[in-house]
């Protein structure tokens, strides 16, 4: 029938609503917008008519009318990784919930210039984003997430230590950016804590450290922390230094020390603590073809807990960082400096990092001294 409106080719319009819910349009922007000046009943009232029309409310018109794009631009490292794109996914669930969007560039960790890193944030401010979320994983990232020059605020996920101290990198802002800026991030040095806990309660005083690489300052804090640890509780650590996190190099470093020891007669160490699981998968390899027994001859550590590690043989003790959390709490950071949540409550801070709990995963491969 001619003038009869076509459902499926015409959305209706925020004026339908207004008109069948007997109220002005700008009423039903302010229900659409959560406004809290429309009474119950208005709202009610509004809100069955969005329902019988099946209205959906523009997201341009919205970000006309509250001056925002309800987007969120988000710039990380570690797409290869395990933890980070735990985060990501976190933090992308979280948005959703409160009706946000998540635009997403991923970088390389490593290689990120800072005109990379700026032209992203030039790219994400002509899309009227309202706040940027950074996971900086290594120096070159968090060192070019403090110095873009932005205007909406700004959540930094990473960690408390590097090559650039968090309170260093946050000097490179204007005095006005600090004031919109958050930095969140792992309590690495209670994690590693926890890990010497077990190690000394088990009577290892002697133990090889696979370190991660230098520029990620996951390894960097994980390093530090262990090594302040070593010296507090007398253990005797040595640390083989790896250029990635990944289990083929770690497993020909392995190998390289058992040949060594092999030849020289000399004693492998009792432990072996590893920054992340990818280090102990490979390190367990180098054992077995040796004919080293976990535990029974030596121990083994990790770091991540990734999938799988329970299945390991034996399954693997590990950290079980809470990435999640991580990404829940970077979300509430962003929120809070929109406006638009409470202040976000941290069980710990170090540096002015807020930082989310790592839990220990005690299993198999973790057993006491074997006397020799």
């Amino acid at each position: 029938m001619a003038g009869k409106r076509d459902a499926g080719n015409k959305r209706p319009s925020m004026f339908e609503v207004a008109k069948l819910a007997g109220v002005s349009h700008q009423t039903v922007s302010r229900v659409i917008n959560h406004s809290p000046d429309v009474s119950d009943a208005t709202r009610e009232k509004v809100q069955k008519a969005i329902d019988q029309l099946g209205y959906r409310p523009s997201n341009s018109a919205r970000a006309l009318a509250s001056h925002r794009s309800r987007t969120i631009g988000l710039i990380a490292g570690g797409q290869h990784f395990y933890g980070p794109i735990s985060t990501i996914s976190a933090i992308e669930t979280m948005a959703r919930q409160h009706g946000l969007f998540v635009t997403v560039s991923m970088v390389h960790e490593a290689l990120c210039s800072q005109e990379e890193f700026d032209d992203l944030c030039r790219t994400f401010d002509e899309m009227n984003v309202d706040a940027f979320i950074f996971l900086t994983p290594t120096d070159v990232m968090f060192s070019a997430a403090c110095r873009t020059r932005i205007a909406q605020p700004r959540v930094i996920v990473t960690s408390t230590h590097g090559g650039i101290d968090v309170q260093d990198g946050l000097r490179l802002m204007k005095s006005a950016d600090r004031r919109r800026v958050s930095v969140v991030g792992m309590d690495q040095w209670s994690a590693m804590a926890d890990v010497m806990h077990l190690v000394v309660e088990y009577g290892h005083r002697s133990v090889l450290y696979f370190a991660g690489p230098k520029e990620w300052r996951d390894a960097a804090t994980r390093l530090l922390a262990w090594n302040k640890l070593c010296a507090a509780n007398a253990v005797n650590s040595v640390t083989v230094q790896c250029e990635t996190w990944e289990s083929s190099e770690a497993y020909g470093k392995m190998n390289h020390i058992l040949d060594n020891i092999g030849r020289t007669g000399g004693n492998l160490p009792t432990c072996m603590v590893c920054a992340n699981d990818s280090q102990a998968v490979g390190v367990a390899r180098a054992l077995h073809e040796h004919g080293v027994r976990i535990p029974q001859d030596v121990s083994l550590v990790g770091f991540d807990d990734m999938p799988a590690m329970d299945n390991m043989f034996p399954p693997l003790t590990t950290v079980r960082p809470g990435f999640e959390q991580l990404g829940v709490a970077a979300m509430r950071e962003t929120l809070y400096l929109l406006g638009a949540g409470e202040e976000n409550s941290f069980g710990s801070s170090q540096h002015g990092v807020g930082l989310v709990s790592a839990q220990m995963v005690n299993r198999s491969s973790l057993g006491p001294v074997r006397r020799r």
